[in-house]
């Protein structure tokens, strides 16, 4: 029998979705190990998807995407990033995941080198592999804030590497990078030659710290920037995110949709340009419930005694269970989630250097995320 091919066979299985399977199999689990809002979707953006469909508008779209919403989402640019783009620049994908692979698609060849912050989300390493280019982790330390340090990067270049990821606010830690701490990433790019792709998925999603766009302080043209509606908005199965390139990639980046997805389904993209372009409402009242529920956990873990990450941005929360987990937060995990029923993400799915710790999701219902959080172990108790 033939063989799948290397490069598939090298893409690590999910340690996140490894939990959420187990605890789909249960009953009365408190679910915290996915990052899933569960705020209600905006009535005018489920309306415009509904329309589209009840009226047929089912044929194919370009493959960057519908005109009119590329030119929303560079009104949209302009507006909340602070950069601006020609439309040709924009390309709508399924999701910000999809984004990430054109991103890495279009600046990696096989054998190349791309720095990924560890931890850093599951998908900045499991792209590369498939790809068959190779993921160098830059450490992200609980002493430096987990803030990237230029020394560890500067250790981890070599004459192969060709994309420097940047993500901020952090999934799974929560960090927002001030707008000078990216100019010296930017700086260290240029230095190095590397292209930038900037995860942004959770731009909107901050609470002590200004959000900026690495696009915004670009002058040479080397990022690309990753976006998302899945979390904006409530829409993780809308499946609708964008890709920002710098010039002159517009024929390259549509051949490569051809080769894939070809494009994206036309309802979604337009329950997008509603997203996009009407009420925020919702948007503001799910910022201030992700940031309500943020602090009210916090207040619970600092009652038990446990050292956590107090975000930033993102809605999660990066929590220290060392002293629980015996060297294998994995396992550990797995073991909380069968005798707690609480699902949580083991750090160690987002890389090596999250061994001991968990990271839970603060976007759910307020009492079931309080109720999970106080069984936590506290280290008092050890």
């Amino acid at each position: 029998m033939p063989q799948l091919s290397a490069n598939a066979l090298a893409i690590p299985a999910s340690g996140i979705r490894r939990i959420y399977e187990l605890a789909s199999e249960l009953d009365d689990v408190i679910q915290l190990s996915i990052g899933e809002p569960e705020r209600p979707v905006a009535t005018h953006i489920l309306q415009a998807g509904a329309d589209a469909w009840l009226a047929d508008v089912t044929n194919y779209t370009p493959n960057s995407g519908m005109a009119l919403l590329r030119s929303a989402i560079s009104t949209k640019l302009e507006r909340d990033n602070g950069y601006r783009v020609d439309d040709d620049q924009i390309h709508v994908t399924s999701g910000g995941s999809q984004a990430l692979h054109m991103a890495m698609s279009l600046t990696l060849t096989a054998g190349d080198e791309i720095l990924i912050p560890d931890p850093g989300y599951a998908t900045f390493s499991m792209i590369p592999k498939l790809l068959g280019a190779v993921p160098v982790a830059y450490h992200l330390k609980a002493e430096d804030e987990f803030q990237p340090s230029l020394e560890n990067l500067e250790q981890s270049v070599t004459p192969r590497t060709k994309v420097l990821l940047i993500n901020s606010p952090s999934n799974p830690l929560g960090v927002v990078y001030s707008a000078e701490k990216l100019g010296e990433l930017l700086a260290f790019a240029a230095k190095h030659d590397l292209w930038v792709i900037s995860d942004e998925v959770y731009e909107y999603f901050t609470f002590t710290h200004s959000f900026t766009s690495v696009a915004a302080l670009d002058h040479d043209g080397r990022v690309f920037s990753v976006y998302s509606v899945s979390k904006t908005y409530g829409l993780t199965g809308g499946r609708v995110g964008y890709l920002v390139t710098p010039p002159g990639v517009a024929s390259t980046f549509r051949a490569a949709q051809e080769a894939t997805v070809s494009c994206v389904n036309a309802p979604a993209q337009l329950a997008v340009v509603a997203a996009l372009e009407g009420p925020q409402d919702a948007l503001h009242e799910a910022r201030e419930h992700y940031g309500n529920n943020v602090e009210a956990a916090c207040a619970v873990l600092d009652q038990l005694g446990l050292h956590y990450q107090r975000p930033q941005g993102a809605f999660y929360i990066w929590i220290d269970v060392s002293h629980a987990s015996g060297g294998d937060v994995a396992a550990w995990a797995e073991h909380f989630l069968l005798t707690e029923r609480v699902a949580v993400a083991p750090g160690v799915a987002f890389g090596p250097a999250g061994e001991g710790w968990i990271r839970i999701c603060a976007a759910g219902k307020t009492n079931p995320l309080l109720t999970a959080v106080s069984r936590l172990p506290s280290p008092k108790n050890i």
